[in-house]
């Protein structure tokens, strides 16, 4: 009893740390792109927060998760276009960019969802259940965890790799690289760089998106106002540890997510102890990973500027 207690302690654990990463993955792997084609997209936290919102309001007004989902969708490509619009269209400053839209969305999204969901604001949505994968479920304390899960986290399964695949091993990764660090080059063999970095920011955001339809039709199936509560920028802090690469980037979004719930485990476990003292454990986890890796991180070297033909 003391072990299958032990084994089923750990699979709440893991699973725990599953549910806290998706969100981060996706949003952090729309970092990733955007910054690879050379535009910080510091609105990852408006995308989570309109993704939220957009799968609310079509999982309210359609009654299905579907619905949900393909709003959420075009909520956050439609703060794809505005960051396209104004960082990659106009020159606008990308980090004042990105953090006026996060506000603008912020306060834009608890209006609307007043306006739109009222007093069903707190009423649970429809949303994706489980959906166990036959034999693979089974598997002791890996199956539960991983094969057991929503579909849009089986969509995060897929993406990561087919994220490397894409920067890594096609040609259109290859221009998008290039034109993060050496625009100029991309530019001369004739690919347009507004036109690619508008593509991936667009997409960028709605990756994003998809980490708030993941938290409100898998995790909690309601929306409040402001539930995305910092994801976005843990995405972005787990962008620069992971170096621009999907792969290490998955990776920091797990330790992330493992510091976050160990820190819930140990409120849990030890209620006499100031819950405060364990909130400190993901801060002093990320200073400790930022000190570990600092002076070794080399951004895109063409991040956050325009890029003008014939301009130096």
């Amino acid at each position: 009893m003391s072990w299958a207690g032990d084994v089923s302690s750990l699979v709440d654990f893991f699973s725990t740390v599953l549910r806290l990463s998706t969100p981060i993955v996706f949003a952090a792997l729309g970092g990733v792109l955007a910054e690879r084609a050379g535009v910080f997209n510091v609105s990852l936290e408006g995308c989570i927060l309109g993704g939220a919102f957009g799968a609310a309001t079509g999982a309210y007004l359609l009654g299905t998760p579907v619905g949900g989902l393909v709003f959420g969708i075009l909520f956050a490509a439609a703060i794809g276009c505005v960051l396209a619009g104004l960082a990659v269209g106009l020159g606008i400053n990308q980090l004042v960019t990105g953090i006026a839209i996060n506000i603008l969305v912020l306060g834009l999204t608890s209006y609307l969802a007043r306006l739109i969901l009222g007093a069903d604001a707190t009423s649970t949505l429809p949303g994706f259940a489980p959906v166990a994968i036959p034999l693979l479920s089974s598997i002791p304390l890996i199956g539960p965890v991983l094969f057991n899960q929503d579909p849009l986290a089986y969509l995060m399964y897929m993406v990561v790799p087919l994220s490397y695949w894409f920067l890594y091993r096609t040609p259109w990764g290859l221009n998008v690289r290039a034109i993060g660090d050496y625009p100029v080059a991309a530019d001369t063999v004739g690919v347009s760089v507004p036109g690619v970095r508008a593509i991936c920011v667009i997409a960028s955001c709605v990756l994003g998106g998809l980490g708030g339809c993941y938290l409100v039709l898998c995790q909690v199936f309601v929306f409040t106002e402001n539930m995305s509560a910092g994801k976005g920028w843990i995405a972005l802090a787990a962008v620069i540890l992971g170096r621009w690469n999907p792969a290490l980037v998955f990776v920091a979004c797990i330790f992330f997510a493992f510091s976050e719930a160990l820190q819930l485990r140990l409120q849990f476990n030890n209620p006499d102890v100031p819950y405060q003292l364990f909130s400190m454990v993901p801060f002093l986890a990320s200073f400790v990973a930022l000190v570990a890796f600092a002076g070794r991180v080399r951004p895109p070297a063409a991040i956050g500027t325009k890029y003008v033909r014939g301009g130096k």
